[in-house]
């Protein structure tokens, strides 16, 4: 069977972009989209492999239920190098074929795993030059006195959804991953009542 992935980072950035070229892909290429299925992480970011639909995805070949990965670019899997290749590594120690449609990657072969160490790698490039660029640009912007950050007191969530989620017995991690704020954000919330 086929697993096809996708992701999106943020959650105002919209996945049916790549979902329509994965489709179109997989019909170009004689595959029936009855028979594929799909794992679709919207909203998570590409510096964890701690994706619900990643996880299942990997669950999934570690029960021989998926034989093929398809997905849009490298970069939707991992922009971590090491997490890339140790992915990609035990996937095709396991005789699963990944086929990366925009960058026309079949990872069956030692060229494609090569490539695909070089596309992680810039991945990762072009990740953190992005993270440096924001860096600098806020630098910038609170010099000219544009930039004044959140105001003090305002949080991202509300604390006493931490509290509630808490009080049904889930841990830090899954309170983070539910509320969309870090572990450490969380536990700040659980120290105040």
């Amino acid at each position: 069977m086929i697993g096809v992935y996708a992701r999106v980072s943020w959650d105002d950035q919209n996945v049916e972009t790549q979902i329509d070229e994965l489709r179109d892909w997989l019909r170009a290429n004689g595959h029936d989209l009855e028979s594929v299925a799909w794992y679709v992480d919207d909203g998570k970011s590409s510096q964890t492999l701690d994706r619900p639909q990643l996880k299942q995805l990997r669950e999934d070949i570690f029960r021989g239920k998926i034989k093929t990965v398809v997905c849009w670019r490298l970069d939707r899997l991992s922009r971590r190098f090491r997490d890339g290749i140790v992915l990609l590594t035990d996937w095709v120690d396991r005789g699963v074929r990944v086929v990366v449609v925009t960058q026309q990657i079949d990872l069956s072969g030692v060229i494609g795993q090569a490539v695909a160490g070089v596309l992680i790698a810039f991945g990762q490039l072009e990740y953190e030059s992005l993270k440096v660029r924001q860096r600098a640009g806020i630098a910038r912007a609170k010099r000219e006195g544009k930039y004044t950050g959140r105001k003090p007191g305002t949080q991202k969530a509300r604390p006493e959804r931490a509290h509630e989620l808490r009080q049904r017995g889930l841990s830090i991690s899954e309170i983070s991953q539910a509320m969309g704020v870090s572990p450490r954000t969380v536990s700040r919330y659980l120290a105040t009542k």
